[in-house]
């Protein structure tokens, strides 16, 4: 069994073409995640989709054939070339796959280093494919390890000290751009999800008053509650309204369309700074010559800028990542070699019955001391086998000898591909998981 990871995110390709891998919803997820289930080399899969990365997990059989499925498949789904999305995809497998996905949940490839809601998102991206019966133990495992890993990271570094997002990037850049000057303005936040209710709780924090729009009137006002009394609720009949009156503009909605568009501007004199922090975006491409739009590639430089002034913290970050991926494989291979013990014990015992039985129906030794036989059989087997048992435990922490507990699998006709591990993890695991 192999680990995969296939990334889009924002270190390899620009939002346009993010825009077009990203899954509108949950539904489009499952449809894939079920065609990928449907391939016999691929065990299990979920699929991480977000504003900067569009990402597929898998536990493969065969990580070749995985990867061409993946791009396959996404390339039917967004109307992609092949080779397009094969030349900007990035593959991690195995040991690569595994400390790439504990840097993701720990926040160290994030477009802002640092920003708490990665941990989240790949967490629900995981419980909706194992909820779909599409992920199971192999990637619990990882996710269990990826988890406890960024926990650390946390606990143990100032990265996430006064967490940054995308919403928290741009209304530092309009608090940059305009100064104290801000203070008293509104800002109009278009989607009450947790991105817009961030960037609400920003500007409320350097002195605006908000304007709350969505879809939905009574959960708009639920939030807006939640937020105080500079919070305005209000639905999306009401954004053009405000959008001519307003300078100031945050949107993150999940609308697969652009929800602002230049039809709805009314006051072309007004200057104004916009916000686009949606993938796919929120505002269509407009002509207009006092509108400045920042969308989330724009802000790529301010957090370049965030990584610099956390690069100590991000390098301690990152040694934490490397011992997690090397404990994690070290508990993989001791977990292994626990069924394979067992099974050759197993079969050590069968021996001892079928000889002994055979022995007492030829005669060659008296019925009444079959019992007494089988002891000693017993016994001379576990002398013989304790010294070889013990060191395939102490060579299954090495990375240098997995090909070993192969080979011994292979020499006793062991299998254990459909062996419930869970039932061996209090003999070498040390770091939990949840089956």
């Amino acid at each position: 069994m192999y680990y995969q990871v296939v990334s889009f995110s924002h270190k390899n390709c620009d939002q346009a073409m993010r825009e077009q891998l990203a899954f509108a919803n949950d539904e489009e997820k499952k449809q894939m995640l079920d065609q990928l289930i449907a391939f016999e080399f691929v065990h299990e899969a979920f699929i991480i989709s977000t504003c900067n990365r569009v990402e597929v997990v898998l536990a493969t059989r065969d990580n070749f054939s995985s990867f061409h499925a993946v791009l396959g498949l996404m390339a039917q789904k967004s109307g992609m070339n092949f080779y397009a999305l094969k030349s900007t995809a990035k593959r991690y497998d195995d040991e690569d796959a595994v400390h790439h996905l504990f840097s993701v949940v720990s926040s160290l490839d994030s477009l802002v280093v640092g920003e708490s809601q990665i941990t989240g998102q790949v967490k629900e991206a995981f419980r909706l494919s194992h909820d779909n019966g599409t992920a199971g133990r192999r990637l619990n495992r990882l996710i269990s390890y990826a988890v406890k890993c960024a926990a650390e990271v946390r606990n143990t570094t100032n990265i996430s000290q006064n967490p940054i997002s995308i919403a928290s990037v741009a209304v530092a850049q309009v608090h940059k751009i305009l100064g104290d000057n801000i203070q008293g303005m509104t800002g109009v936040v278009v989607g009450a999800g947790e991105m817009g209710v961030l960037a609400a709780k920003h500007l409320l924090r350097i002195g605006c008053d908000v304007i709350l729009i969505g879809r939905d009137q009574q959960k708009v006002e639920q939030v807006a509650a939640t937020l105080g009394e500079n919070v305005k609720a209000a639905t999306m009949e009401k954004l053009p309204k405000y959008i001519n009156r307003y300078r100031l503009l945050f949107s993150a909605t999940s609308s697969p369309e652009p929800v602002i568009t230049e039809a709805l501007i009314e006051n072309e004199t007004l200057p104004r700074l916009w916000f686009d922090m949606a993938i796919p975006r929120d505002i269509a491409d407009m002509d207009l010559q006092k509108l400045q739009i920042f969308r989330i590639d724009d802000l790529r430089s301010i957090s370049k800028e965030n990584h610099a002034l956390r690069e100590e913290q991000a390098l301690q970050a990152a040694e934490i990542v490397e011992r997690y991926t090397e404990e994690f494989y070290a508990w993989l291979r001791a977990l292994s070699i626990e069924p394979v013990i067992k099974q050759m014990r197993q079969h050590v015992n069968e021996a001892i019955d079928a000889e002994i039985r055979r022995a007492v129906k030829k005669g060659f030794v008296p019925g009444e001391y079959e019992e007494n036989m089988r002891k000693m059989a017993t016994q001379m087997f576990n002398r013989f086998l304790h010294d070889p048992t013990q060191n395939l435990r102490k060579s299954s922490t090495e990375k240098k000898n997995a090909n070993c507990i192969e080979a011994v699998k292979r020499m006793f006709n062991i299998d254990t591909e459909h062996i419930d591990f869970k039932q061996y993890k209090s003999d070498h695991h040390t770091k939990g998981y949840n089956a």
